[in-house]
């Protein structure tokens, strides 16, 4: 067995694995990043970049066909082959090969394999061959497994075969029916992405009332009539209760609460997410494998003694998302190296897209967890149709803009935007939020016209009661 003394052993080589090494190194320590699959991870090959090279394609059509002028020229859909070829070029061919020449360009190790925790500050990665390497950290081991896709209790769904977000994203080939189970963020964007490449029959089923039941409820029903318009079946407030596939090449059939009998050849489960921690040696270090693992703001496991294991990005459950993955990653490298950092942000302002079209971002508290914390609270909101950037983009473009305001301090504590491009609204949004700036201050970013910006004006006029 090989042995190696690292200042910080990473365990999980995704988005935030690598930053959580780089920013140790940028703190003069050394580090090394244990990794079973593909360095990149989630984001890079199967999530964020190819779902988003499968979105793009169609969104650009119907932006195309939303201005008269340009509509004429819009005479075909997608090209399936071209769409399929420029996901596999934003996955890289799912070659980490790039990416593991970056950490080692910045001197970071990569060793290969599955790494399990084996005590205090100890790592054994055991590799594909067998082979097994023991690592030690002089000062901090950092988790960063990540999350794989949750199967919920539904009777049969785990005896056969059905689709995941890696399955999806990475498809060779476009089913003449799709069955989605869930509608949160990925279930509605594959649900789009899929009737714009061609899908004949795809139907959304959700358990919950709405569409992206965590967001505002007027996003989710925005993007349903968007879904419903373009020929997609939305049925939400219903439970899958079986599932069966005689065959595994052959069609699946999904059995709902009310006796509804869906079928389809291929069901994508998007029905949420889990840690990736069952086998990682989390009870070497007096903790239960499976679950997230819970954090302090300066990301250090609690249960620990020491304070030397840390966790960040999806594994702690804190934000599922890769910005703030990176986000937490960046203070860790810090944190590690003695700099007094918080993860702050989490709690104040997460950032997020789903980008379908209409695009839904958000930051923040929406208006009920606002009024859960117990805020005093006002709301106001603007059709961005009415804004003269959303008349240029197109007939029929309307959506939502709508903050949540604090009125005893007269802060923006939320924010949320429906219609199309406006992920691109998001980050001023989070600068008002994090930098807590008073309204009266804000009327005085003017915003650029005619920019889908301007709604910011007629938000803040309307809560000046301006008409």
């Amino acid at each position: 067995m090989d042995r190696q003394e690292y200042d910080v052993i990473v365990i999980g080589g995704g988005s935030t694995g690598e930053n959580a090494a780089w920013y140790a190194r940028h703190n003069g320590l050394t580090a090394a990043v244990v990794e079973s699959e593909l360095i990149g991870g989630e984001c890079s090959y199967w999530a964020c970049m190819p779902s988003k090279a499968l979105l793009r394609p169609g969104e650009a059509l119907a932006a195309a066909r939303r201005v008269p002028a340009a509509a004429t020229a819009v005479t075909g859909g997608v090209d399936v082959e071209q769409a399929l070829s420029t996901r596999d070029a934003f996955s890289s061919g799912w070659d980490d090969g790039p990416q593991a020449d970056w950490l080692a360009n910045i001197d970071v190790d990569v060793v290969r394999g599955r790494g399990r925790l084996t005590g205090e500050r100890a790592v054994e990665v055991t590799a594909a061959d067998g082979t097994t390497t023991a690592l030690t950290a002089r000062m901090a081991v950092v988790v960063a497994t990540g999350t794989a896709a949750a199967i919920p209790p539904v009777d049969g769904l785990r005896d056969i075969a059905v689709w995941d977000n890696r399955d999806v994203t990475a498809a060779k080939q476009v089913p003449r029916r799709l069955l989605v189970l869930g509608g949160g963020v990925v279930g509605s964007e594959m649900a789009q992405a899929y009737r714009w490449l061609g899908a004949e029959e795809v139907t959304v089923v959700e358990q919950a009332d709405r569409l992206l039941s965590q967001e505002e409820p007027f996003a989710g029903a925005e993007l349903a009539d968007a879904l419903t318009a373009q020929g997609i079946t939305l049925r939400t407030g219903v439970r899958a209760e079986r599932a069966v596939r005689p065959s595994p090449d052959g069609p699946v059939t999904l059995v709902l609460d009310n006796g509804t009998e869906l079928t389809a050849d291929e069901l994508l489960v998007a029905a949420g997410r889990r840690a990736n921690t069952d086998d990682i040696g989390l009870e070497t270090v007096g903790l239960t494998a499976g679950g997230y693992l819970d954090v302090d703001d300066q990301l250090r496991v609690r249960g620990v003694e020491g304070g030397w294991l840390y966790a960040a990005g999806d594994v702690n459950g804190r934000a599922l998302l890769t910005h703030q993955g990176k986000y937490q990653a960046r203070l860790v490298g810090d944190i590690i190296a003695g700099h007094d950092r918080a993860a702050w942000a989490d709690h104040v302002a997460v950032p997020r897209v789903t980008f379908t079209d209409p695009q839904v971002a958000a930051v923040g508290r929406t208006e009920q967890q606002a009024r859960d914390a117990g805020l005093d609270i006002r709301t106001v909101r603007y059709d961005l149709g009415s804004t003269a950037a959303g008349a240029l983009a197109g007939k029929g473009v309307h959506g939502t803009a709508q903050l949540v305001i604090d009125t005893t301090r007269r802060v923006v504590v939320g924010a949320t935007f429906v219609g199309p491009g406006v992920g691109e609204l998001l980050h001023a949004a989070t600068i008002a939020i994090v930098g807590q700036v008073p309204l009266d201050t804000l009327w005085h970013a003017v915003p650029a016209f005619p920019t889908l910006s301007e709604v910011w004006l007629r938000l803040l006029e309307a809560e000046r009661g301006v008409s």
